[in-house]
């Protein structure tokens, strides 16, 4: 079974989708679309724009998930996936490869979301830093022992956890984590807390947003990173979309269950091969690919 699965915030590089955009006029036609619907001409940024332009939270979200999306539609009928999942922002674009949403009222979603996360990072100073070399229990109870708000924001594989918090939080959790035996405990160079309750004002926003939307019957189940399970009810789609912005992204999890569920080949859509590297280190024996046009 054919698992295709979409990347997150982190994957975007200066150029990515001009090859599409100059080969393929559906795929013009779409990005011209995307400028359209955004009010700005986000192919200029993500064709010639610096890795600095590419990495504001409004720009880079969007951008990963034009290219990814419009790259899965391109794919025509060999696109003919049995499950699908996406890492963090990657689950909406997941959400218009299995026909749960349009790709109109994917993009605002994603662009409302986008937004409503800067204005939370701006609220308060905070980060977030890859831990590897620990047990994920351990590293949650260090978290737990640490003044101010620090918690396990994505659980990518065995031995790399990222955690996500007040800056003061983050800072000291890295200190105690290298003391207690982590092999590294790094501040990633990202806006702000995600998937923290520090996003709970950009929740709130988006859960507004996410129920005025038209959420359809999904062609194949999503493993979403909040539940981890196989879903196929529009409803419980929407309460685990709201859900993930404060929520961990449980992506270990959610490619184990897709294995045991029968997926042998996992297929990645989008720019890098980020998520390709993590499913190799959670199951060595399953198939992995970048998607092609």
């Amino acid at each position: 079974m054919k698992a295709y699965i979409f990347p997150g915030q982190g994957a975007q590089f200066t150029g990515m989708g001009l090859d599409l955009y100059d080969k393929y006029p559906e795929a013009q036609e779409l990005f011209e679309k995307a400028n359209d619907i955004l009010g700005f001409r986000i192919t200029d940024i993500m064709f010639q724009g610096s890795a600095e332009d590419l990495k504001q939270t409004k720009v880079t979200q969007p951008a990963i998930f034009l290219h990814s999306v419009i790259m899965s539609k391109l794919m025509g009928d060999s696109f003919k996936p049995d499950m699908v999942a996406g890492h963090s922002l990657g689950e909406i674009s997941a959400l218009v490869a299995n026909n749960t949403l349009e790709f109109e009222a994917a993009l605002k979603l994603v662009y409302k979301r986008a937004l409503a996360m800067q204005v939370a990072c701006e609220l308060e100073p905070s980060t977030m830093a890859a831990v590897l070399g620990m047990e994920d229990e351990l590293v949650e109870a260090i978290c737990a022992e640490i003044e101010g708000t620090v918690v396990a924001a994505n659980f990518n594989c065995p031995g790399q956890l990222v955690i996500s918090g007040d800056l003061a939080a983050v800072e000291k959790a890295c200190e105690v984590l290298k003391e207690r035996g982590a092999k590294r405990a790094l501040i990633l160079p990202v806006g702000g807390a995600f998937h923290s309750p520090l996003m709970e004002p950009a929740r709130k926003e988006l859960a507004e947003a996410i129920e005025a939307t038209i959420f359809s019957t999904p062609s194949c189940p999503i493993y979403q990173n909040v539940s981890t399970f196989a879903v196929i009810d529009p409803e419980e789609v929407k309460k685990n979309l709201v859900f993930q912005l404060t929520a961990p992204v449980k992506w270990t999890h959610s490619v184990k269950n897709m294995i045991a569920d029968g997926a042998t080949e996992f297929i990645e859509v989008g720019p890098g091969k980020v998520l390709q590297g993590l499913v190799k280190k959670i199951d060595r024996t399953v198939r992995t690919s970048s998607a092609e046009v």
